[in-house]
């Protein structure tokens, strides 16, 4: 790929993407490479502006540099299909270790909640704000926190790339104004944090309907 990347196995898929095991040949390392996964029965535009917004992710996030934040390395086209290559953190997410172990104990949530606190102020002091901070998008790995997939970020004050009044987010750990269509602000994220570290307090999220319009409502209600 781009005559430089190989690609070695899927280790994740999401709504937006698939995650890959890479290999820089250049370097010499391992890396994570995400490919922006497009729905079916997509016209020209729409698939343009999830391209554009694969792009903007690699962009917004490629401008932060953060112990706490996933790095981004390098953005290419594969196929007519942007792939971002970014650090491969090894260790599994947070949605894991709570699946795995239940609850955490309280002094490891309290250092998760200076970890990512650390890192979302860097990235709010940017203008970023992430809109969909959940546990899945949380990495362990050891010691280090990492808050990555920043997908659907946008740039405070820029122009979204989600069409008007769509709701964009996690229902069970999305702040209420992103399920009526408000202002994103820095405070949406904190209110995400706080619901992720609910969970790993509780070992279950906040707000957990049967689907997405339940929780949504039980959100807003």
């Amino acid at each position: 790929m781009a005559q430089r990347y190989r690609l070695v196995q899927v280790i994740g898929t999401g709504g937006m993407g698939r995650v890959w095991l890479g290999r820089d040949e250049v370097i010499g390392r391992e890396v994570a490479i995400k490919e922006l996964l497009l729905p079916a029965g997509l016209d020209a535009q729409q698939r343009a502006l999830l391209c554009q917004r694969a792009m903007r992710e690699a962009r917004l996030a490629g401008q932060l540099n953060h112990p706490g934040i996933v790095t981004v390395h390098d953005v290419v086209e594969y196929h007519g299909t942007p792939m971002i290559v970014m650090e491969f953190v090894r260790g599994g997410s947070l949605s894991d270790a709570i699946r795995s172990q239940g609850a955490l104990p309280p002094d490891q949530v309290a250092y998760l909640a200076t970890s990512m606190l650390s890192a979302l102020r860097v990235a709010h002091q940017a203008g970023i704000v992430h809109r969909d901070l959940k546990p899945a998008n949380v990495l362990l790995s050891g010691d280090r926190v990492v808050i990555t997939d920043f997908g659907i970020a946008r740039l405070t004050g820029d122009v979204p790339l989600t069409t008007d009044g769509s709701i964009v987010g996690t229902p069970a750990y999305m702040a209420p104004e992103q399920g009526t269509g408000a202002a994103i602000t820095p405070a949406t994220d904190m209110w995400s944090l706080g619901a992720t570290l609910y969970a790993a307090v509780e070992g279950r999220p906040p707000y957990q309907g049967q689907d997405f319009m339940t929780t949504l409502s039980m959100l807003l209600t």
